[in-house]
């Protein structure tokens, strides 16, 4: 490949945010990379935060207000928009969440797994807490780690490349619109399509999950509000 694409998207949750890219620029890449943050309907205040950022830290933001009307979430269409970017620079695109933050070995590390690996679809990191324990979502994996193995479960998007052999067979319009997120389905279509995908737990990234999105931490405090919550408001399809 001739270069990375490296993304995050944002709804809020600034302060995360700003040491997810810190970390991210940080990184030990030694292949070309760009850096986008897509902001998904932000408040105003932390879009005027995000575009100071920029300009002070040197990534590109896309505000998804230009974009669209729809509302958020916006995972779909900036997926799309990214595989377009990445297969016209025949690049991989590697996502980072804004509740992730990573070592400075771990994209570069990511990059080389999944260039070493012929059929591989999905690299992804392990997710650990700030004990550096295995978290949500990557439990399954407690017992594997510092290993690299293929898995059969999903891959989650917290911190993780999907190569340029995927977006080439996958076309992410294919994608249902009536969702909100995609790693499900896509780390599925990846194995179905004869490719493989990776976790590399010897490569973890510290995760403090929902962030962005504070009232998914119901999930764990109180399920019943959660899942009401989900189902009357028909939040986080997957």
């Amino acid at each position: 490949m001739k270069a990375l694409h490296i993304i995050t998207p944002v709804k809020d949750s600034i302060d995360s945010t700003i040491q997810t890219v810190k970390a991210v620029l940080s990184s030990k890449l030694s292949v070309p990379f760009i850096y986008t943050i897509y902001n998904d309907f932000s408040s105003e205040e932390n879009t005027r935060r995000l575009e100071e950022a920029s300009r002070e830290l040197g990534f590109e933001l896309v505000n998804l207000s230009d974009v669209t009307t729809h509302p958020s979430p916006n995972y779909l269409l900036v997926l799309q928009m990214c595989q377009r970017r990445a297969l016209e620079a025949d690049a991989h695109l590697l996502i980072v969440e804004s509740d992730v933050v990573v070592s400075p070995e771990t994209l570069q590390g990511l990059y080389d797994g999944a260039e070493e690996r012929e059929a591989c679809g999905i690299a992804a990191s392990v997710t650990v807490d700030d004990a550096g324990e295995i978290n949500y979502p990557y439990g399954f994996a407690k017992g594997h780690e510092g290993e690299v193995y293929e898995i059969k479960k999903h891959c989650s998007f917290c911190c993780s490349l999907l190569t340029n052999r995927l977006l080439r067979t996958f076309d992410f319009q294919q994608l249902n619109p009536e969702k909100h997120w995609f790693d499900v389905t896509i780390s599925q279509r990846s194995r179905e399509l004869g490719l493989k995908n990776y976790l590399f737990a010897n490569l973890p990234v510290v995760h403090r999950p929902h962030q962005s999105r504070p009232w998914k931490q119901l999930k764990y405090k109180n399920p019943l509000k959660y899942y009401w919550i989900k189902f009357t408001k028909g939040f986080d399809k997957i």
